[in-house]
């Protein structure tokens, strides 16, 4: 099995944060967002993975850095890894041509701008299985259509008219990624753009017209890293069902003095805490120093330092020095707030 990650995207959404990091590679509950997707989908897959393949943007902002970091991932995980570029931002289909010599046998394609929590097994007689979750509000999302016998018959973003409550999360099995491949191509050679854009969806909706048969597979939980008030919201879910499973939440080397930590939370190696509050819901980096402070149901990065703060649904980035009496901030790296 093969997993295929488009990671090309600046998250503009997610600025000022995403300005120095990409967005796949900033740590949500002590991890980065892309490493627990990988890692979840190679846990549900529950066989071995041979190769992940990531398809990063420009040189210049996914650098040397994080192509060893990507390499690392997947050494870890028994997989060789694969390192692709989109170099200009034409759409989905486009991104996982970029992958074109990794797109042979069963795969799994995952975009790496979200996170979920689910427990199954793939249906592997089918010719793919797209990951969905019940929604409340169809007309937000781009939805699958539904035959009698359970199988997908269309994809339609954003219906007007009811379709199903299906959403559709951006992971995709294949049991022979070739197929998509195939049709992929033909979409590209014959310019089938949608806004400039080259979409999946096209392809699979070639493959449907050819009989190949689609199903769904439902997940627990959908969590979305797309902006900043959702991203803390995502950390403040993960935090939960870690505590749950009874996850390690702790790093070494952790220096408390007179402070009070709320579960749950997640402190980083080399953090320092003294006359604090901290949580419930609380994420905090490598060698973060926190001082004077109460925070709850936020995201503290490492290297930072925070003094006199209240804080409440914050996301503070690395390197950042923050004194002061604010409460729902979004600050970047390397801010100051003196």
């Amino acid at each position: 099995m093969k997993i295929i990650v488009p990671m090309a995207g600046r998250g503009s959404r997610l600025r000022p944060h995403s300005l120095t990091v990409p967005k796949p590679l900033i740590p949500v509950a002590g991890m980065p967002i892309v490493h627990r997707l990988v890692r979840d989908i190679a846990a549900l897959l529950d066989e071995p993975i041979s190769e992940i393949a990531f398809v990063l943007g420009d040189p210049a902002f996914f650098g040397p850095e994080v192509v060893h970091e990507l390499e690392a991932l997947a050494n870890e995980l028994g997989a060789q890894p694969s390192i692709y570029r989109q170099l200009e931002p034409k759409g989905t289909g486009h991104a996982i041509m970029c992958a074109e010599p990794s797109l042979d046998g069963p795969a799994v394609v995952a975009y790496a701008d979200t996170l979920i929590r689910a427990s199954f097994d793939i249906d592997k007689s089918v010719d793919s299985v797209i990951w969905t979750k019940k929604v409340k509000d169809p007309q937000a999302y781009g939805v699958v259509a539904l035959n009698d016998q359970g199988h997908i018959t269309d994809l339609v973003e954003k219906p007007q008219e009811y379709v199903s409550d299906q959403a559709v999360i951006g992971i995709y099995y294949f049991r022979d990624i070739g197929a998509l491949k195939a049709e992929l191509k033909q979409v590209i050679e014959k310019g089938l753009t949608h806004g400039g854009e080259y979409q999946i969806n096209d392809g699979i909706k070639a493959m449907m017209a050819q009989g190949k048969v689609f199903k769904t597979s439902t997940v627990d939980h959908w969590m979305d890293c797309g902006n900043k008030d959702i991203t803390v919201e995502t950390n403040t879910k993960m935090l939960g069902f870690m505590a749950q499973d009874g996850q390690t939440m702790r790093g070494k080397s952790i220096v408390l003095e007179h402070t009070e930590i709320i579960e749950p939370c997640y402190i980083a190696d080399g953090v320092i805490l003294r006359n604090c509050k901290i949580g419930p819901y609380v994420s905090v980096g490598p060698n973060t120093r926190v001082e004077d402070s109460s925070i709850e149901r936020s995201i503290i990065q490492g290297d930072t330092k925070i003094i006199n703060a209240s804080l409440k649904e914050a996301m503070i980035g690395n390197h950042v020095i923050f004194d002061g009496n604010f409460t729902k901030v979004s600050l970047g790296d390397y801010t100051q707030m003196v």
